[in-house]
Order: C-alpha cells, then structure tokens, then sequence
C-alpha cells in the first residue's frame, strides 16, 4: 500500500463523517418538527448507510498474477441515506395545532422518532473517527516530507 493510498482512505473517511455529521444536525434539527415539507406528517430520521470500498473485482494478469489488485479496505463510501421507520413518538398535546382530532388517539400529536441522546451519541462518534481520518491524513503528510527530505539529502 503506497502512501497516497492511505491519504485516499482517510479522505473517504473524512467525507463520509462529515455527510454523517450533518444529517445528525439535520435529525436534531428537527427534534420537534411536526409536519415535514409535504405536509404528510412528521419528521423521522435519517440514517446514513456506508460500505467499505471492495476493489476485489479488478482484471487480473496471467503474467502479473496480483494485477492492479488494490486489496480490501480501500475506505469507505456512503451507499444511501434512508428514513428510520421506527415507531413515531406520541405526545399528549389536545391545544396543538397538529394533535389527532379522532379516534382512539385523540389529543396526541405524532413527534419525530428521533432519539436527542442517541444523535448526541452518534454525532460524538462520527466527530472522534472524523479527527482519526484527519489524524491519519496529517501522519502519513508528515512521512511525505520527511521522505522528500531523506531524498534531498542523498
């Protein structure tokens, strides 16, 4: 694995914490968000689903055996970013404006599934393995140079 290769992964891993932390700032966001855009009810949570990049299927040599063979952990990259369909929180609420007027749920507004401890936990996870990409990134630039130094000197 060259050197440019672990600043690749590391950029993959900074990218794919900074989308995650800015859909757990979406979620909290919209902590009590009652009615979404479309009007249809309300806010629920995004999830953000990543894959780690497999380069397994690339064309191999009969003369070179390992080919352009990159091996896994190549990073990782966001496969989507999807509704959690967990249940809706229900609040007895009759004065507001969004509370269900019929049925056996009369009173109670439907409040996002989101899960305020849960987001502070996740955003505290995504923050420390962001600093740990920035931290590989910022070692192997280190070792860069003081290749390029060790090269001057020869």
């Amino acid at each position: 694995m060259g050197m440019f290769t672990a600043l690749n992964i590391a950029g993959t891993g900074l990218s794919a914490q900074r989308l995650k932390l800015d859909v757990i700032s979406n979620n909290l966001a919209n902590a009590t968000t009652t009615r979404n855009a479309q009007g249809d009810g309300p806010f629920r949570r995004d999830r953000v689903v990543m894959t780690p990049i497999n380069l397994r299927s690339v064309w191999r040599s009969p003369v070179y055996p390992r080919g352009l063979d990159t091996g896994m952990g190549m990073g990782v990259k966001v496969m989507r970013i999807e509704k959690d369909m967990r249940p809706l929180r229900l609040v007895y609420d009759p004065s507001h404006p969004d509370a269900i007027k019929i049925g056996p749920k009369q009173g109670y507004v439907e409040m996002p599934n989101v899960n305020v401890v849960e987001e502070i936990t996740d955003m505290i996870s995504a923050s420390r393995s962001y600093e740990a990409n920035l931290q590989v990134a910022s070692t192997t630039k280190q070792m860069l140079m003081k290749t390029l130094e060790l090269s001057r000197s020869v």
